[in-house]
């Protein structure tokens, strides 16, 4: 440990992909707020980053209010997002496709579908259940004889380049003032129940008014430095990517009672499915079980959309969701025990979409003492702390 800080920040933000370049982003801007911000990325490539490495998709569609709105302004935001992230008249081309999400239901679930959908259009999400019926007349590729409905959504939901909208947040950043170093934090520093700063893998040490874990599947290990156990872990995800000669006009990204997701890619289309509980171990590797695809996503993909039996495999990849093991949801704001450190951890898949409600809420926590817009207290510690989860039930 250093004896002396080498610089001091009056905020140091640990991960500089999507949650925390956002956060940057939206302190730099905010006009009460006039100090020095510093992020610390491992990585600046980002090649291995959760945001690279995703489906890119943003979605309306969840069962919990406070989901469902943190959502809806990241469709805001990227919508806004050649305004906001202008540098010198060059804005970052998001190329964000307004495709829509299409979950498809079987009986069974049927009223689940139709309670998730009523809380949605209460937030104001413009989706629609459509029968059978109506899925077979608007998508006469899909079967549908084992569906009891389906809920698309109209507009908001789509999909994007996430590698440009993370580059575009880190570069309005910079321009703002903010200061990006290629070095990992190793741990906190703590004094009584103020953690101080950040020690760096280099040896330096950088002190700090608060600091910011936006450090992705790496915030266990940080939180712990600090004495807090946080319940995230990394989760290994792959994803597909296939060509078919059929023809998809109006192809949502769909989701299928089996878990199987696909969505129009470039020319042709990327697809994926979580592991069951018990192949789902915590993870650090970037494997891909190719085995899946003769396995589980080829026959999946051609029983629901016939078409898909002559698809054909291009490429897979793997990357790693930081899983909240508690209830999926996101972990946001102080532990009650320590002063000066904020969390932003365990978005379990939703990080990308959420980034831009997150970031604005971490710069309300610092630059004000709590949320001026969006009130995201119930995804604060107390539940994880008294083992009362947030259930959100359209985990993809």
């Amino acid at each position: 440990m250093s004896a002396t800080p080498t610089e001091a920040f009056d905020v140091v933000i640990v991960g500089g992909a999507a949650v925390g370049s956002a956060a940057a982003y939206f302190l730099a801007s905010d006009p009460g707020f006039g100090g020095r911000v510093l992020v610390l990325e491992r990585d600046p490539s980002y090649r291995d980053s959760a945001t690279a490495r995703s489906a890119a998709s943003i979605r309306h569609q969840f069962s919990t209010p406070g989901n469902i709105r943190l959502s809806m302004f990241g469709t805001r935001f990227l919508r806004e997002a050649a305004e906001r992230l202008s540098v010198d008249g060059e804005a970052p081309a998001i190329g964000f496709r307004e495709g829509g999400y299409l979950f498809l239901a079987s009986a069974a679930a049927l009223p689940v579908l139709q309670a998730n959908h009523r809380t949605q259009r209460a937030e104001g999400a413009d989706v629609a259940l459509l029968s059978p019926a109506a899925l077979a007349s608007r998508f006469p590729w899909l079967a549908t004889g084992d569906l009891a409905g389906g809920s698309l959504g109209l507009s908001g939901e789509g999909w994007l380049d996430a590698f440009a909208l993370m580059q575009g947040l880190r570069r309005k950043a910079q321009s703002l003032g903010v200061v990006y170093r290629a070095v990992a934090a190793s741990g906190l520093r703590r004094e009584g129940r103020r953690v101080v700063g950040v020690e760096l893998a280099d040896g330096a040490f950088v002190a700090a008014g608060t600091v910011i874990n936006a450090a992705g599947t790496g915030a266990a290990a940080l939180a712990r430095s600090a004495g807090i156990e946080l319940p995230v872990r990394a989760k290994k995800r792959c994803v597909f990517h296939f060509r078919s000669p059929a023809r998809l006009p109006g192809c949502p990204l769909v989701i299928d009672p089996s878990g199987l997701y696909f969505r129009p890619e470039g020319e042709g289309f990327i697809c994926g499915i979580a592991p069951g509980p018990d192949e789902d171990p915590d993870s650090d590797d970037f494997e891909v079980p190719l085995a899946w695809w003769e396995d589980r996503l080829w026959p999946a993909l051609a029983a629901r959309v016939p078409g898909f039996e002559a698809a054909r495999l291009l490429s897979a990849w793997a990357g790693h969701y930081d899983m909240n093991l508690l209830d999926h949801n996101l972990i946001l704001g102080a532990h009650p025990a320590l002063d000066g450190l904020l969390f932003a951890n365990g978005f379990s898949g939703h990080g990308l979409q959420q980034a831009p409600a997150v970031g604005r809420a971490l710069a309300e926590l610092v630059v004000h003492g709590g949320f001026r817009t969006l009130d995201l207290a119930e995804f604060g510690w107390a539940r994880a702390l008294e083992g009362r989860p947030l259930l959100e039930l359209n985990v993809v």
